[in-house]
């Protein structure tokens, strides 16, 4: 049995890390994040994705060339890539939300233990997911769905409020 022991400040203090220091987080704080991205909740169950955890700096730098907005991925200690399959599914249709709730999973665990993340889109860009599939040499039952670089901030991101009440409507 999970125990909750306190309370989810991270989807307040979340922000989008593209800056990192040079410290790599520890292999107890990379198991904790991929035991998150495991909690999500999928579609019926299905649990599509696989993690890609790339800390090999060559690999690093041509994942930060897959998209013109991914340079950032170059410097950071890791990156997470969530892969997914689409076969023997029951609704395959729903994977890109499940690998979406393993990725938001993922984002707040990192910031829970003192680390930053940000989201960098592959999927559904064809370019791109060719691209990650050449680089990480995947199966070919597997489909790359995003890329989350994780390390230590290289400096302090204050968080900032999103809440917007005009886009409530009470019926």
């Amino acid at each position: 049995m999970i125990k909750k022991e306190r309370e989810m400040d991270e989807i307040f203090t979340r922000t989008s890390v593209r800056s990192f220091s040079e410290q790599m987080p520890t292999d107890g704080q990379i198991e904790q994040i991929l035991k998150a991205a495991m909690q999500a909740p999928s579609a019926a169950n299905q649990r599509p994705w696989e993690f890609y955890v790339v800390k090999n700096r060559e690999l690093l730098s041509l994942l930060s060339g897959v998209s013109s907005y991914g340079d950032y991925i170059k410097d950071a200690p890791l990156a997470i890539v969530i892969c997914f399959k689409e076969s023997e599914l029951k609704f395959p249709a729903y994977v890109p939300f499940d690998c979406a709730c393993a990725a938001m999973n993922i984002w707040l665990c990192a910031e829970g233990l003192g680390l930053g993340t940000v989201w960098s889109g592959i999927a559904p860009e064809p370019y791109r997911m060719g691209r990650v599939r050449e680089i990480l040499n995947l199966p070919a039952a597997l489909e790359p769905f995003c890329i989350m670089p994780i390390g230590f901030a290289s400096r302090k991101f204050e968080p900032h409020s999103r809440f917007e009440p005009e886009r409530i409507h009470f019926l």
